[in-house]
């Protein structure tokens, strides 16, 4: 199934959602120990939380750019990243961010941040090209602002 993204008003949605991301931001900010600790302080169950951390995030207002962080599994060849970041900058992504991990049975983690503002083609749009790019073996949108 292919991910699709929508900017909805929080009034909208179920109050888990918004204890979810409340949550991400307590434990983001150390305000929590762990998991466990949070989920007792915002009043949702741990599976609830495991459920949607990682398909709900918030949209900061007061930020006139538009960031965008994206977490890769990529295969360890040659030219793999390069390819990744030509097609965010031909669609006028800047890159504000690259951090790869060592890799590990042949793949690498790699999350880039980059500023989506003066991009050409919508973000859910970007997120399928990259998809669908030679070595690319998943691709998550972590977070916006």
């Amino acid at each position: 199934m292919k991910s699709k993204y929508f900017v909805v008003d929080a009034s909208v949605l179920p109050e888990v959602f918004e204890k979810v991301i409340e949550l991400k931001e307590l434990l983001y900010r150390n305000k929590v120990k762990d998991i466990s600790e949070g989920v007792k302080v915002v009043g949702i169950s741990r599976s609830t939380y495991y459920k949607y951390k990682d398909c709900v995030f918030s949209l900061s207002e007061s930020v006139k750019g538009q960031k965008v962080t994206l977490g890769l599994l990529i295969e360890h060849q040659k030219g793999a990243l390069s390819v990744i970041l030509d097609e965010i900058a031909k669609h006028d992504g800047n890159i504000l961010t690259i951090n790869q991990d060592i890799p590990i049975n042949n793949a690498a983690n790699v999350t880039i941040t980059f500023n989506v503002t003066n991009m050409d083609i919508e973000l859910n749009c970007l997120v399928e090209k990259l998809s669908g790019l030679k070595n690319v073996i998943k691709v998550d949108l972590i977070a916006m602002e």
